[in-house]
């Protein structure tokens, strides 16, 4: 089958080993001091190790591979805990790390979301319901958010409330500029933030193709920012949708940096 998967420019790595922890599934591991994926089952195609290549040796790509299968990953693990007792400390890097730019989409599951790297804002939860927001009605406005969290490297795509739901993906900045953002934009939508600019744009693409694949959403709205770096945002989604193969109507909201609707 044709799908999203990670791959590594072996001529870029220097071997620092620092992407191989970040591979929840055990996919990469050093081999001849360069890193390997080891197996294409084994690899998700999320791209949680990206941001973790001080080289930029990663990438996420499309290509045939086998499909992800968890249950080998679970085979894999268990044999690579039994071989491996101990993780050596990887040796450090020749540039820093706290040098390059850390652009990781790190991927939450439902199962894992009480160890999600300690910080129990990553944990999925679903809050009902969610006050309508009558008009001319005195008083603070009611929050439209249904759900937590709502980054979209935290997402699983397979929350339950993602199932056939109306999706917004908003850039960053949106939820800022835009002061209606709640009742105009949020309201009856289930919310994915990210960054085009700061973030890897192509594990965005890997990951929505994913989540359009697991939960079948019914509909798509995209907020992005005027300024043409945030682009991106758009570019992602409209990929995903045709990577994913899900017949998803995807519909443009763009917001100006004095906070007007633009369309």
């Amino acid at each position: 089958m044709n799908r999203v998967i990670v791959e590594i420019d072996e001529s870029r790595c220097d071997g620092c080993g620092e992407c191989v922890p970040s591979c929840a599934e055990g996919a990469i591991r050093m081999v001849n001091g360069k890193a390997r994926l080891v197996g294409d089952e084994l690899c998700d195609g999320l791209g949680a190790c990206l941001g973790e290549c001080p080289q930029g040796a990663i990438r996420v790509t499309e290509r045939e591979a086998a499909p992800f299968d968890e249950a080998a990953v679970a085979l894999h693990l268990a044999g690579v805990s039994r071989a491996e007792p101990s993780r050596p400390h990887a040796p450090q890097p020749a540039h820093p790390p706290a040098t390059q730019p850390r652009r990781s989409l790190s991927v939450v599951q439902p199962a894992a979301d009480a160890a999600a790297g300690g910080c129990p804002g990553s944990r999925s939860a679903e809050r009902l319901p969610v006050r309508a927001m009558p008009a001319g009605a005195a008083g603070p406005a009611p929050s439209q958010l249904s759900h937590w969290p709502v980054q979209l490297g935290l997402v699983s795509p397979r929350a339950p409330w993602l199932a056939g739901a109306d999706l917004l993906l908003a850039a960053d900045c949106v939820p800022f500029a835009y002061a209606d953002f709640h009742r105009d934009l949020l309201a009856g939508r289930r919310v994915l933030v990210g960054c085009p600019k700061l973030d890897d744009v192509q594990a965005y693409v890997g990951k929505l193709t994913q989540l359009f694949q697991e939960a079948r959403p019914r509909s798509l709205t995209v907020a992005r920012m005027e300024v043409p770096c945030c682009g991106g945002i758009a570019w992602a989604a409209r990929e995903a949708v045709r990577l994913s193969g899900v017949p998803l109507p995807v519909s443009d909201v763009t917001i100006g940096v004095s906070g007007e609707r633009l369309g």
